[in-house]
């Protein structure tokens, strides 16, 4: 081959992937939009609820983390039935029930139907969040995949950035239209479109390249070529197509779960229980609260994406997780000192939001670079399902420790900050004998 056809070669397949890309993460991120936002806007619809239906912290701390028991329950077998009959129809299922369920919480009465439907919301959005994460890797191979969930996971903060100010309005222009409380007009106007948009999921996405019409034979065949190249490269290097069975007696899976716990913490911490800081540190007013609640996630959705894009560019993952980790835990210490209320405590809040999703933005690398084969839609499953344990665990223990300290945030802060810090460890130990190194392998990107 002559020496001015591999610059033609690299053109043609960043052409290729930029134009996978632009087809496929804008469409997902708008879903997991639509998802992150139903799972956490009873953040804002307990400035009303509670106090409408008498619940206590401890109460809704129960109901805001009882949806992850139902997700733990049904995301393993969701994530293989998506991997036997492909995302298409399957995220499409999942889309359609959690919208029409998440709109159904209007009818919360009482603690137990908020625990029941909470439950439910769960078991319909089960498999969603790995089943993507397994979506992308039948399209992108190692080396550009933090990249993409980093590009995918900012709908994480573009939803609080978006969704803040929404949720807001919703709750202050819509409280006693048609006889329904602020709080149920939200459940309604942000779970409607989330089953609309599984509606389109059935037109839009293909399962694999090979489906998609909108590629022409070059560019298939490329993104098959190098997707069969990945494969083979785990195999060198000693990593065999393990089977779903053995996902569960990998340690590697267990101690990723335990990571992914540790951080899941601090990122629901911030989610659910952010709206009721600002209330309680700077305005009561719901319109301004959803305002200010944009300024840490949108310093996290600039942030997390720089480091995903460095992380690929340098192939390093054990640091930019690591260092990401720390930042996050020395500012949820910082936010739980006397004198960071108020706007100061907004500030350290903002970096701990940012260290939080870019540790999130490049982790879901490790995964797929360990497993391969049948094992990859379970141990994703696995390490999504038992480290969002932790988003039961959040909220309670968060309302737990307010209940019993007559509402103060401190000892909840202090829990985020040592939660991160166990994070940087386990990333340290896990990733030793890897050394951090992505799966580059002296490609020029």
């Amino acid at each position: 081959m002559s020496s001015s056809s591999e610059p033609l070669s690299t053109a043609f397949e960043k052409a290729t992937y930029d134009k996978v890309a632009l087809h496929l993460i804008p469409f997902l991120f708008i879903c997991y939009i639509l998802a992150y936002l139903d799972r956490v806007n009873v953040g804002f619809a307990k400035l009303q609820m509670c106090s409408d239906l008498g619940f206590s912290d401890t109460a809704y701390g129960t109901g805001a983390g009882i949806f992850f028991i139902g997700y733990l329950l049904f995301e393993v077998p969701s994530n293989i039935i998506l991997s036997k009959i492909g995302a298409r129809i399957w995220i499409a299922r999942i889309m359609i029930t959690w919208g029409v369920i998440a709109s159904m919480q209007l009818f919360v009465s009482s603690e137990p139907i908020f625990y029941l439907l909470r439950f439910f919301l769960g078991v319909a959005e089960a498999g969603f969040f790995p089943g993507i994460i397994l979506y992308l890797t039948t399209w992108f191979p190692s080396e550009y995949r933090a990249r993409m969930v980093a590009w995918f996971m900012t709908a994480v903060a573009i939803a609080g950035v978006a969704g803040g100010p929404v949720s807001g309005v919703i709750l202050e222009t819509m409280d006693g239209v048609g006889s329904l409380q602020g709080w149920q007009w939200l459940f309604i106007l942000e779970g409607v479109p989330s089953a609309l948009m599984g509606l389109c999921v059935l037109f839009y996405l293909d399962n694999t390249p090979d489906d998609a019409v909108w590629l022409n034979a070059p560019e298939r065949e490329l993104l098959t070529k190098r997707l069969a190249d990945d494969e083979l490269r785990k195999g060198s290097d000693g990593r065999p197509a393990y089977t779903v069975r053995d996902a569960f007696g990998m340690p590697e899976v267990w101690m990723l779960s335990a990571l992914y716990f540790s951080i899941v913490m601090g990122l629901y911490g911030i989610s659910f229980w952010l709206p009721q800081i600002i209330r309680e540190s700077i305005t009561a007013d719901e319109s301004l609260i959803g305002w200010i609640s944009v300024i840490p996630w949108l310093s996290a959705a600039v942030v997390m994406v720089i480091n995903g894009v460095h992380s690929d560019l340098t192939g390093e993952r054990r640091w930019h997780i690591a260092f990401s980790c720390l930042i996050g835990s020395a500012a949820f210490a910082l936010s739980a000192m006397p004198f960071a209320g108020g706007w100061y405590g907004i500030a350290a809040l903002s970096v701990a939001t940012a260290g939080i999703m870019s540790a999130l933005s490049c982790f879901w690398s490790l995964p797929p670079s360990i497993l391969a084969g049948s094992a990859a839609a379970a141990g994703i499953a696995i390490i999504n399902s038992f480290g969002n344990i932790a988003g039961y665990v959040s909220p309670e223990m968060a309302g737990i420790i307010r209940d019993a300290t007559g509402g103060r945030m401190t000892i909840v802060l202090a829990l985020f900050s040592a939660s991160l810090l166990t994070a940087a460890l386990l990333t340290l130990l896990v990733t030793r004998g890897e050394g951090g190194r992505g799966e580059r392998k002296n490609r020029d990107l």
